[in-house]
């Protein structure tokens, strides 16, 4: 494994004396002279909060609690490239957020521009003897953040420790319907067929184990916003768990959606917190949930819009 030659420098270390919001403490501690100013420290992922990196300007804080202002790093610095944005790199890994509409990996079938391909490209600006490699997938339609490693022997790592590692991969939907429980797992055995498609039993019929447990964050009238914690990590695993109980993701027609208001797989990765495989360092991924989907799960309710009409008539 190669070391990692850039470290984070802490420039300043504050110590949380009582519960508050990140922002608000910044402010009263005075890191810097105006409040867009730390707002920009945000921004330029410079915040850690023992030892994490975080961005979110209302997380909160406990009594105890170590915030540190770190030196810029540009290697944190965002590129945008066709397809894909770099929101970090160094010598080990890069994390990248996705868009809708980009494969991760060719395929026998499929042969056209792929996340991974545009990667290659890139490190090779620098070394043509670099390369990246390929860690998990995101299928076509999901976006969100995904990881790869930058040596084969991080590679095997991470598939031989990804829970030690990956401390949190958050995936977010929006779904059909509203699921009676708001809290549930979903267990099963899933295979796949002659045609690539996979398919779910209740009851050990010699597939893989399938444990997927989902919360409901919100309901909408036809849809609603589910966050997602992955036991396992099975090949379209949340699509056919989703399909399974009667609550397909949105726009997902291969495994019985029947609308597609978001004109996509309203499936997307948005939260991710890595241990560093050199450094042992926490990092805290962010990606925003798409527009199309969050207009989904804010719209009001058909029977909220119709109380309202009611309450409006004289």
């Amino acid at each position: 494994m190669r070391n990692t030659s850039k470290r984070d420098i802490a420039l300043q270390e504050l110590k949380v004396s009582q519960p508050c919001e990140l922002l608000d403490f910044l402010i009263n501690g005075k890191v810097r002279k105006s409040r867009n100013a730390i707002k920009s420290l945000l921004a330029h992922k410079q915040i850690k909060v023992n030892d994490r990196l975080v961005t979110q300007y209302n997380h909160g804080l406990d009594a105890g609690d170590r915030v540190s202002v770190m030196k810029f790093d540009r290697s944190r610095k965002e590129k945008r490239l066709n397809g894909l944005k770099i929101v970090f790199e160094d010598d080990e890994i890069i994390v990248i957020d996705k868009e809708a509409g980009f494969l991760s990996v060719s395929t026998d079938k499929e042969k056209s521009r792929t996340v991974y391909g545009t990667l290659n490209e890139y490190v090779k600006k620098n070394n043509k003897n670099d390369r990246v490699f390929v860690l998990h997938r995101l299928d076509r339609e999901v976006s969100g953040l995904m990881i790869f490693a930058r040596s084969a022997e991080l590679q095997e790592i991470f598939q031989k420790n990804w829970n030690n590692l990956v401390k949190e991969y958050v995936y977010t939907a929006v779904v059909e319907g509203k699921p009676e429980q708001k809290e549930g797992t979903i267990t099963s055995w899933l295979t796949e067929n002659k045609n690539f498609v996979m398919t779910s039993s209740p009851t050990d019929n010699g597939g893989l184990k399938s444990v997927t447990h989902y919360k409901v964050v919100k309901f909408a009238g036809r849809y609603s916003l589910l966050d997602f914690d992955l036991e396992t990590r099975r090949k379209n695993q949340i699509r056919i768990h989703m399909q399974s109980v009667g609550h397909p993701v949105a726009g997902d027609k291969k495994y019985g959606a029947s609308s597609n208001p978001a004109k996509r797989t309203a499936l997307h990765v948005r939260e991710l917190v890595l241990k560093h495989p050199a450094t042992g360092e926490l990092l805290e991924f962010r990606s925003p949930i798409p527009q199309t989907m969050r207009q989904l799960a804010t719209a009001p309710s058909e029977e909220a819009a119709l109380s309202q009409t009611e309450d409006k008539k004289p």
